[in-house]
């Protein structure tokens, strides 16, 4: 379970890095409302996950398939936090002054507020799109097995 979790989290940080170094490129980088598709990468990563889990597995555990749904997201997005906080610091200084600028914030939070909001955005993303995918790879009571399991 670890290979699966650790390989998609890592690719699911490698595809938001490679997106946002070519929003970079073309200079749209500074407007947060690209970000949206940040989601769009996190759920194709997280579900691609939880389907190889459970193609690989006779019997597919809610718990396990939650599991690897949630720290394949959260391993991206510590990845993807770390890789903002080198680029923030090292090499743009001036992104984080030009993002909190768009956002009208009256106090000077610095660019650490970025970072944690960043973290905060993708495990919550992670948490939705988690849930919500179980609801489509879980096994239904519906079924005449399930059946038995009612009062």
């Amino acid at each position: 379970m670890f290979k699966v979790y650790s390989r998609y989290g890592i690719g699911i940080a490698v595809i938001l890095i490679a997106y946002f170094l070519l929003l970079k490129l073309v200079g749209l980088h500074q407007y947060p409302v690209l970000s949206s598709v940040n989601g769009l990468i996190f759920g194709f990563g997280i579900y691609m996950a939880m389907k190889n889990y459970a193609s690989r597995k006779n019997k597919f555990k809610y718990e396990k398939g939650f599991q690897v749904g949630l720290f394949s997201g959260g391993i991206a997005s510590i990845i993807f936090t770390l890789f903002m906080a080198i680029y923030m610091y090292q090499i743009d200084a001036e992104f984080s002054d030009a993002i909190m600028e768009r956002w009208n914030v009256e106090y000077d939070a610095g660019t650490l507020m970025l970072l944690i909001s960043i973290l905060i955005m993708g495990f919550a993303t992670t948490m939705v799109l988690t849930l919500s995918f179980m609801q489509l790879l879980k096994k239904s009571w519906n079924t005449q097995d399930g059946n038995r399991n009612t009062l």
